[in-house]
């Protein structure tokens, strides 16, 4: 089963970064990194925080677009070039198939997040007083070293950008020494992102299980709003909106995942709030991010089994 998995997985993957839309995308989250840099120079000694900053709110919201984009056309593009029928004909389960496009899913978006944290990272070591020098040295040896792997390898052009934004990341986080507080506000919003990008991923896998890509859409934007806005819907007030309203706000916050706690405050992700382990509060994230996670992808499978594709 495992095999099965991993192997559409891998497929979902291929199909996504060769899509021009989600490239545009990644150029646009990118441009933003650098666009950063531009504020940063207006504010004095505070450009690494507005850099850091800028670069995870980029990060979370272009994360959110490449999940909802690929969660809810990726099942329908199979369907309607008709290339669902023959992988169903082969020894897969309907199962398996949608866990593998939903981990594609993920697989894409991380790699995404990695490329998108060490290339902030990186601006704000520089910013922060680190070498410029070797922090540009070091950027123009990965992208070398993936070209020139690309150039030479088809398969390298595919999955490259796997160990390639593993890297970027790792390097980013060694270089960035100097802007400590930067560092972890990256490590732990890249952390935040990815779980709560894997909730939007399940929501937009269940939609498409049976509907069309622009409802799917359309119903996962509104659970993220609603996720994102659980704790204000769960403290209407009764006296300016109704007992109705205020019910139906209490009701949305406890059905829809509570996306709110992967955006906290900025001194908890750099870990100087008071009171509070930043490490214990990731991982109670984790713990709701995969309970959420696995209930939908539940609720998806049973629906995707029951449904007829002719």
């Amino acid at each position: 089963m495992l095999a099965r998995v991993i192997t559409i997985a891998l497929n979902t993957y291929r199909e996504s970064v060769r899509a021009r839309i989600l490239l545009g995308l990644a150029g646009v989250a990118f441009a933003v990194a650098f666009y950063s840099l531009i504020v940063g120079a207006f504010t004095l000694q505070e450009a690494p925080r507005v850099v850091a900053d800028l670069g995870a709110a980029a990060s979370s919201v272009f994360s959110i677009v490449v999940a909802i984009l690929i969660g809810a056309t990726s099942l329908h593009r199979e369907l309607e070039q008709k290339t669902i029928f023959p992988l169903l004909a082969r020894p897969i389960r309907r199962t398996e198939y949608l866990l593998g496009k939903y981990f594609g899913t993920l697989l894409v978006i991380t790699v995404f997040i990695l490329a998108q944290g060490g290339l902030v990272l990186m601006m704000g070591a520089v910013l922060a007083g680190g070498s410029a020098l070797k922090v540009i040295g070091v950027g123009l040896a990965l992208a070398a070293v993936l070209a020139v792997a690309s150039w030479r390898s088809a398969r390298w052009r595919t999955f490259g950008p796997i160990p390639w934004a593993l890297a970027m990341f790792a390097c980013g986080f060694l270089m960035s020494s100097t802007a400590p507080l930067e560092r972890n506000l990256i490590l732990n919003s890249s952390m935040l992102c990815l779980l709560e990008v894997a909730i939007i991923a399940a929501l937009a896998t269940l939609f498409s299980s049976f509907s069309t890509p622009f409802l799917s859409s359309l119903f996962t934007v509104g659970a993220v709003i609603v996720g994102r806005s659980a704790d204000a819907l769960a403290r209407l007030p009764k006296k300016f909106f109704g007992e109705f309203v205020h019910d139906a706000g209490v009701f949305l916050a406890t059905v829809v995942p509570n996306l709110h706690i992967y955006v906290p405050e900025r001194p908890l992700l750099t870990g100087e709030a008071a009171g509070v382990n930043t490490w214990n509060y990731v991982g109670m994230a984790a713990v709701q991010s995969v309970a959420y996670s696995a209930a939908l992808l539940a609720i998806a499978a049973f629906v995707f089994k029951r449904r007829d594709f002719l």
